[in-house]
């Protein structure tokens, strides 16, 4: 059977994982009724809540004598990992645009890595029966695109197609689009303008792995593309990595060939294929896999570098325990480097403490995945506040910076430039579509920390924003954090209405009655700048004249429920958040009252 290899790439929501969803349908690799959700290949739980793609995923559809292995890549640049090692599986890409916002950051990112692969591009203009859809825009603007990221002439000679991923429609002439159709011109493009892959008659093996997957029966599941030779079951094989001279050895246990969602177990496959197999658990993304006679690495895959750090440290509060599985530093350890071997956009370093550990990733999004993943497993621990990662330059300290997009209502733009004023960010440029504004900044990274959740109030939810790295810069100074204090519960107890009546009027609770507390717990913000130590167990004084149950008809405002993003971003320097399966718990660094009055006069010092 014929093969080609092909990436779905584009800029978060412009519709991938919808257009294999109809390719998967309209191929009968899935029946319509079969899945009654869209969006079948995120089937992560991360993934449906958030409606974005994390992970990348393999798959596979007949048409007519072809075999055209897809792979859904995340379009979230904080998953950049994820797109970047499975592009060498691939010999084209299918560039989807949004055909009403047009290329976006994400756009510029995964297109800038397909062309750095030398992929052949196929560019979908998705969603062209949408309101303000302006295709041709769209497609001029993809070509300005290409120029500034100085592709080829044989890149810029690229085929165009105009869509509805979500009807299962597409077609090359945009005059004679409608909702009768189907998606299958996109497959005769594949067939026509990607390059079927190099087969090398009589070659070593070479399987350059490109992901990792893990079954609970096999064991670790490699996924790569057999770039030369021929893979067989049961075969032995060397384990080589690029610029290392120690080499493994191992056997092929069982080899999976894809076919539609499902991995299907064969006996060989052959050179330009996408395979997976069992067998080797010692095998890491980058390693090649060799015939034993002939060790020949691959070069190993390159990652842009994490942006952004956080201290991951074992849970110590007098609440630890309560309802986690995982709670040791050997547990937490563990998780954390396995997470390193499959996450390749992650790093994980040891601190001067054996109980804490520094995990850089891409982003603020990246590294909240991987926390709210872990506490769905079953672990407690306590993450502290994100920080950029520093690097000296030509000039001096040097700090990453994000391209920022903004599209919001012309009426909210300037509430919108304050905030992005305070926070250094520079307007670049402004286009005015209709009755909103879509303007690009460059911000610092550590800017953007907490700045969703106040975009979306200032815009009362119309906005929409995205960022993407941009480039090391000069240090940009300091930068506004928030200018309000904690309220710290005094003592370990249940809150009661009486105390929360009167701490109340200090500030913002988080807390309600009837709530389990601990000392040096983060019950609330403070109206002040400083921290305030409050007693919200107390309970009043039983006398004649006041019942027991009195207290229940105090009257208090609804408390402040924070997400997880929300809660990185408002930890101070000297607080935690602790993260546990059920709950989510602000705290300070040291719980005792007395031990942190006498660090922070010494640090004064």
């Amino acid at each position: 059977m014929k093969i080609r290899n092909v990436a779905i790439i584009a800029h978060v929501d412009h519709g991938k994982t919808t257009l294999v969803d109809a390719m998967l349908k309209q191929t009968g690799m899935v029946k319509h009724n079969q899945h009654s959700n869209d969006r079948i290949l995120d089937s992560n739980a991360l993934e449906r809540e958030r409606g974005i793609t994390i992970l990348a995923k393999n798959i596979s559809v007949p048409y007519k004598d072809y075999k055209i292995n897809i792979v859904d890549t995340p379009g979230h640049a904080d998953f950049g990992g994820e797109v970047e090692r499975v592009l060498g599986m691939v010999d084209g890409a299918i560039l989807v645009v949004d055909a009403a916002e047009g290329p976006m950051p994400q756009t510029r990112f995964v297109l800038q890595k397909a062309l750095e692969h030398k992929l052949t591009l196929i560019v979908v203009i998705n969603k062209v029966d949408r309101p303000l859809a302006q295709p041709h825009k769209a497609v001029e603007e993809v070509f300005d695109l290409l120029i500034a990221l100085g592709a080829d002439d044989e890149q810029l000679d690229f085929p165009v197609y105009y869509a509805s991923a979500l009807s299962g429609v597409a077609t090359m002439n945009l005059d004679s689009f409608g909702s009768e159709g189907t998606i299958f011109p996109i497959l005769e493009g594949v067939i026509s303008y990607v390059p079927a892959p190099e087969v090398g008659v009589g070659r070593s093996l070479q399987v350059l792995v490109s992901n990792l997957d893990y079954d609970d029966y096999v064991g670790r599941i490699a996924v790569g593309r057999v770039h030369q030779g021929e893979i067989r079951q049961g075969q032995e094989i060397l384990i080589t990595h690029d610029g290392e001279t120690e080499v493994k050895k191992g056997k092929i246990a069982l080899l999976y060939t894809f076919e539609g969602l499902n991995r299907k177990p064969i006996e060989m496959a052959g050179a330009g294929d996408i395979v997976a197999f069992s067998g080797v658990d010692e095998i890491q993304i980058g390693d090649t896999v060799n015939q034993l006679d002939n060790p020949l690495p691959l070069p190993s895959l390159k990652i842009d570098e994490p942006t952004m750090t956080m201290i991951f440290r074992v849970n110590d509060s007098p609440f630890a325990g309560q309802d986690g599985t995982y709670l040791t530093s050997r547990h937490l350890r563990d998780r954390l480097l396995r997470e390193e071997k499959t996450n390749v956009a992650l790093k994980v370093s040891a601190t001067d403490s054996p109980e804490a550990f520094l995990v850089a990733g891409r982003g603020e999004l990246h590294l909240s995945v991987l926390i709210e993943t872990m506490r769905r497993e079953g672990y407690e621990f306590c993450v502290s506040k994100p920080e950029p990662i520093l690097r000296q330059g030509d000039s001096g300290v040097e700090e990453p910076y994000e391209l920022l997009v903004v599209d919001v209502p012309k009426d909210y733009f300037g509430a919108v430039m304050e905030l992005i004023g305070v926070r250094k960010g520079e307007l670049q440029t402004m286009d005015q579509v209709g009755d909103r504004l879509k303007a690009q900044f460059v911000i610092p990274a550590r800017g953007l920390i907490g700045f969703a959740s106040l975009f979306l109030t200032e815009t009362k939810g119309y906005g929409v924003m995205h960022h993407v790295f941009s480039h090391y810069g000069a240090w940009a100074g300091q930068i506004p954090t928030r200018q309000t204090g904690s309220i710290i519960a005094w003592e370990t107890g249940i809150a009661t209405s009486y105390a929360l009546q009167n701490a109340e009027q200090r500030g913002t609770l988080f807390i309600e009655p009837g709530t389990h507390v601990y000392a040096g717990m983060v019950v609330g913000e403070n109206n002040r700048s400083e921290d305030l130590d409050f007693n919200v167990v107390k309970k009043k004084h039983v006398t004649n004249m006041r019942a027991a149950g009195s207290e229940d008809t105090v009257k208090l405002v609804p408390p402040r429920v924070f997400s997880l993003e929300q809660a990185i971003a408002f930890l101070a320097n000297d607080e935690y958040l602790e993260v546990t399966p059920k709950s989510l718990r602000m705290r300070k660094a040291i719980l005792d009252r007395n031990l942190r009055e006498r660090s922070k006069k010494q640090t004064s010092k």
